[in-house]
């Protein structure tokens, strides 16, 4: 983690953070959100799985667009929707000043109006901070037991490899933001520079989840939860799918895969440099375990 002095970055114009690159999801929903694709669904829509899928802190719909692309060029019988998290995918001020609360919100408004228009078949897919929103919404039985197949959970990030975000409510003040360093071809989907009052919430939502998991959290009957988490990565501690699974239950409905990868969310692999075969094959065999999950 790396905070650079001063309160506010220099922000430019090639950058998410600025006023000109937005989240294509934005201007653009119907072809994310499927409650925006689908105006009046037939009853065999109604009746296909749906995944709803939810991207991580400072990231948007590009991190889920290869699971949504296989599904097509596989022709699975899967309904995808991308969901961009509340407050992301826009300028900097606006994800400065959003809340978890916020970002969790999009989830739960596509969850509602999927829901209302009669689809009866709907599972969540959630990379890293994702995950612990879905997780929360769970510990909240915000999802009607009857409707939920199952969730999956890509390097969920309960416990982070960086230690120092547990800093953050101290550091940050002084601080202000983190310089990500990432690359150029990065900035239009990511944020580049993360400001301290987001890592603040991100640092909440982590905490808050932790605590709903050493109480426990309940699954609801049927619903299978399965795990796939990298053997190590620079944003989750693998130790996160440690307490994922022993804070659920019945332990039954939970599955943990570990994968042979250093990747972070390693079901992203466009843009990335030096990806390795094992990198692919991971992505293809975690696309389809997903659907084999869901269709048993």
């Amino acid at each position: 983690m790396f905070f650079s002095c001063g309160k506010e970055p220099e922000v430019e114009d090639t950058m998410l953070d600025g006023s000109i690159i937005f989240d294509a999801s934005i201007t653009n929903p119907e072809n994310f959100l499927l409650s925006q694709k689908i105006a009046t669904p037939t009853a065999a829509q109604l009746a296909t799985p749906v995944i709803i899928a939810c991207h991580g802190y400072s990231a948007g719909t590009f991190e889920w667009q290869e699971m949504a692309d296989w599904i097509v060029a596989e022709n699975k019988n899967m309904l995808f929707s991308q969901v961009l998290l509340g407050s992301h995918g826009r300028n900097y001020e606006e994800f400065k000043n959003s809340t978890w609360k916020e970002w969790q919100s999009t989830i739960v408004n596509e969850y509602d109006a999927l829901k209302a228009k009669g689809y009866s078949n709907i599972s969540f897919a959630g990379s890293s901070t994702g995950c612990p929103l879905i997780l929360e919404l769970m510990s909240n039985d915000a999802f009607d037991a009857n409707e939920i197949n199952s969730v999956f959970l890509i390097d969920p990030i309960v416990i982070p490899s960086d230690k120092t975000l547990s800093l953050v409510k101290v550091v940050g003040p002084v601080l202000g933001y983190i310089d990500t360093k990432q690359d150029t071809i990065e900035d239009r989907y990511w944020y580049h520079y993360r400001p301290q009052e987001t890592l603040r919430e991100l640092e909440d939502l982590l905490s808050t989840v932790r605590k709903s998991l050493q109480n426990g959290i309940k699954l609801p009957p049927g619903t299978n939860l399965v795990i796939y988490k990298s053997v190590s990565d620079d944003a989750a501690d693998p130790a996160s799918a440690v307490l994922i699974k022993q804070g659920l239950f019945p332990a039954e409905q939970v599955d943990v895969h570990i994968m042979d990868s250093k990747l972070h969310v390693f079901t992203r692999l466009s843009i990335r440099r030096n990806i390795r075969q094992i990198d692919k094959d991971n992505q293809v065999w975690c696309f389809g375990d997903v659907v084999r999950v869901i269709e048993e």
